[in-house]
């Protein structure tokens, strides 16, 4: 449909009228207005229905092919049992305690430790040269280590030490690895922050009477945090779900409470049910973390404030 110039500002005197309608309560909307409203919820009800149609198509040929093969029956009984998430349910509940409390332990250990990498690796001066290098050396090192061997470093070889007043306890020595690995990414996330705010910002901050340090606190950090909380988001959901690693120290975790009962029935729903019992509590976190990116994105795109 080709659109004139005269259709163009008959349009825009329509939605000026919408916008006085307010005070005006005689104003009746054009019939061009009401047919192009009937044609943009006609088109949402088409986008809906078809998004639905294909959804469940998708998923009833995904039924088919899961049920129609051979191993379906002995996969069924195996890693579907009724019975076995019935009495593993429970157990994994009780055990998934100790991996909320390991996150929100952790979480703020690891927010506290890679700000302050963050801020060594960014201060300014000769004086400061070695703490930066400790800072790049600690980031490079557990960026680049897996966290399994991390884990099994800290877990296993540290009791092994046999050092007088270090405790043996494998919930503590996991979230110690959790927090040394995770702050090294955290730490690159507050940098990249820090880093984007304008030498401006510094700059002002400084012909206002504030030091360096005064600057940094009051200025530049408040900026660089409200600018990188969806990466800090996503971080802590990785976490949130790594907690279940602890439990190669014995920890019983929700992991480690399916592991023993698998380990006594020898059938593997338990690993099912502590699966969807992590899934169930990532979801909300992940739900949060696209809304704070999206909210983010919008405000960027306006050119408000972050």
């Amino acid at each position: 449909m080709t659109v004139t110039k005269d259709d163009s500002a008959r349009e825009g005197a329509d939605d000026k009228g919408d916008m006085s309608g307010g005070a005006d309560d005689g104003y009746v909307p054009s019939e061009r207005r009401l047919a192009r409203e009937r044609y943009r919820r006609a088109r949402a009800r088409r986008a809906t229905a078809v998004a639905a149609l294909s959804t469940l198509v998708t998923a009833a040929v995904l039924y088919l092919v899961v049920v129609s093969a051979p191993g379906w029956p002995r996969t069924k009984e195996t890693f579907f049992s009724a019975h076995y998430a019935r009495e593993a349910f429970p157990k994994v509940l009780e055990g998934l305690w100790l991996n909320v409390r390991l996150l929100l332990i952790c979480g703020a250990a690891v927010l506290v430790l890679g700000m302050l990498i963050a801020v060594a690796r960014t201060l300014r001066g000769p004086v400061f040269f070695p703490l930066r290098v400790l800072a790049a050396a600690y980031t490079d090192f557990f960026r680049g280590l897996p966290l399994i061997i991390n884990l099994m470093i800290v877990v296993l070889g540290v009791p092994a030490l046999r050092l007088q007043g270090v405790t043996v306890d494998p919930v503590l020595l996991g979230g110690t690895a959790l927090t040394l690995t995770y702050s090294a990414y955290v730490a690159e996330v507050f940098r990249a922050g820090i880093e984007s705010v304008h030498p401006s910002q510094r700059a002002a901050a400084r012909s206002l009477g504030l030091t360096n340090r005064q600057a940094l606190r009051h200025v530049v950090l408040p900026q660089a945090v409200r600018r990188q909380v969806p990466p800090l988001l996503n971080d802590l959901v990785s976490l949130q779900k790594d907690t279940g690693l602890v439990s190669i120290g014995g920890a019983v975790d929700a992991v480690r409470a399916a592991d023993i009962i698998v380990g006594r029935s020898l059938n593997y729903t338990p690993y099912i049910v502590a699966g969807l019992v992590f899934v169930a509590l990532t979801i909300p976190m992940t739900r949060f973390t696209d809304w704070v990116t999206a909210r983010t994105d919008r405000r960027r795109a306006q050119g408000g404030s972050l």
